[in-house]
Protein backbone atom coordinates (compact mmCIF):
# COMPACT_ATOMS: atom_id res chain seq x y z
CA UNK A 1 0.00 0.00 0.00
CA UNK A 2 1.38 3.37 -1.02
CA UNK A 3 0.78 5.93 1.75
CA UNK A 4 1.32 9.55 0.86
CA UNK A 5 1.56 12.01 3.73
CA UNK A 6 2.78 15.62 3.64
CA UNK A 7 6.26 16.33 4.97
CA UNK A 8 5.76 17.21 8.67
CA UNK A 9 7.44 16.64 12.01
CA UNK A 10 4.37 15.19 13.70
CA UNK A 11 1.17 13.61 12.43
CA UNK A 12 -2.09 13.28 14.34
CA UNK A 13 -3.67 9.88 14.83
CA UNK A 14 -6.68 10.78 12.65
CA UNK A 15 -4.43 11.86 9.82
CA UNK A 16 -2.44 8.63 10.07
CA UNK A 17 -5.59 6.49 10.20
CA UNK A 18 -7.00 8.16 7.05
CA UNK A 19 -3.71 7.65 5.21
CA UNK A 20 -3.69 3.92 6.00
CA UNK A 21 -7.45 3.49 5.57
CA UNK A 22 -8.00 2.02 9.04
CA UNK A 23 -9.75 3.09 12.24
CA UNK A 24 -7.90 5.04 14.91
CA UNK A 25 -8.65 2.25 17.38
CA UNK A 26 -6.55 -0.16 15.30
CA UNK A 27 -3.59 2.20 15.45
CA UNK A 28 -3.99 2.57 19.21
CA UNK A 29 -4.15 -1.23 19.51
CA UNK A 30 -1.00 -1.69 17.43
CA UNK A 31 0.72 0.90 19.62
CA UNK A 32 0.07 -1.31 22.66
CA UNK A 33 1.09 -4.51 20.87
CA UNK A 34 4.29 -3.42 19.09
CA UNK A 35 7.20 -1.92 21.01
CA UNK A 36 8.50 -0.17 17.88
CA UNK A 37 5.60 2.32 17.97
CA UNK A 38 6.20 5.09 20.48
CA UNK A 39 4.15 8.17 19.55
CA UNK A 40 4.61 11.31 21.59
CA UNK A 41 1.70 12.28 23.82
CA UNK A 42 0.90 15.81 24.92
CA UNK A 43 -0.68 16.83 28.23
CA UNK A 44 -4.19 16.06 26.92
CA UNK A 45 -3.09 12.58 25.79
CA UNK A 46 -3.24 13.26 22.05
CA UNK A 47 -0.84 11.06 20.10
CA UNK A 48 1.62 12.63 17.69
CA UNK A 49 3.45 10.28 15.33
CA UNK A 50 6.93 11.05 14.02
CA UNK A 51 8.07 10.04 10.50
CA UNK A 52 9.94 7.11 12.10
CA UNK A 53 6.68 5.95 13.69
CA UNK A 54 5.01 6.19 10.27
CA UNK A 55 7.71 3.97 8.76
CA UNK A 56 7.20 1.42 11.53
CA UNK A 57 3.44 1.57 10.97
CA UNK A 58 3.96 0.97 7.25
CA UNK A 59 6.01 -2.12 8.02
CA UNK A 60 3.47 -3.43 10.53
CA UNK A 61 0.59 -2.73 8.11
CA UNK A 62 2.47 -4.57 5.36
CA UNK A 63 3.06 -7.63 7.52
CA UNK A 64 -0.39 -7.83 9.13
CA UNK A 65 -2.78 -6.57 6.45
CA UNK A 66 -1.01 -7.29 3.17
CA UNK A 67 0.97 -10.45 3.93
CA UNK A 68 -1.57 -11.89 6.39
CA UNK A 69 0.64 -12.38 9.45
CA UNK A 70 -0.99 -12.72 12.85
CA UNK A 71 0.08 -10.17 15.46
CA UNK A 72 2.25 -12.74 17.21
CA UNK A 73 3.73 -13.84 13.90
CA UNK A 74 4.52 -10.25 12.95
CA UNK A 75 6.21 -9.64 16.32
CA UNK A 76 8.35 -12.76 15.94
CA UNK A 77 9.18 -11.93 12.34
CA UNK A 78 10.28 -8.41 13.28
CA UNK A 79 12.33 -9.67 16.20
CA UNK A 80 14.15 -12.45 14.32
CA UNK A 81 14.67 -11.10 10.81
CA UNK A 82 14.08 -7.36 11.02
CA UNK A 83 16.89 -6.30 8.63
CA UNK A 84 15.87 -8.74 5.90
CA UNK A 85 12.23 -7.67 6.26
CA UNK A 86 13.20 -3.99 6.09
CA UNK A 87 15.24 -4.53 2.91
CA UNK A 88 12.39 -6.36 1.20
CA UNK A 89 9.88 -3.78 2.39
CA UNK A 90 11.98 -0.87 1.08
CA UNK A 91 12.14 -2.50 -2.35
CA UNK A 92 8.36 -3.00 -2.33
CA UNK A 93 7.81 0.64 -1.34
CA UNK A 94 10.03 1.90 -4.17
CA UNK A 95 8.17 -0.22 -6.69
CA UNK A 96 4.81 1.01 -5.41
CA UNK A 97 5.97 4.65 -5.71
CA UNK A 98 7.08 3.99 -9.28
CA UNK A 99 3.72 2.36 -10.03
CA UNK A 100 1.85 5.36 -8.60
CA UNK A 101 3.93 7.78 -10.69
CA UNK A 102 3.36 5.74 -13.84
CA UNK A 103 -0.38 5.68 -13.13
CA UNK A 104 -0.39 9.49 -12.82
CA UNK A 105 1.45 9.80 -16.12
CA UNK A 106 -0.99 7.40 -17.79
CA UNK A 107 -3.97 9.44 -16.57
CA UNK A 108 -2.42 12.64 -17.94
CA UNK A 109 -2.07 11.18 -21.44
Amino acid sequence: MYVELPEKRYYGIGEVARAFGVNTSLIRFWEKEFDALKPKKNAKGNRKFTPQDINNLRLIYHLVKERGFTLEGAKIHLRESRQKTLNNFEIIQKLERIKAELSKIKEQL
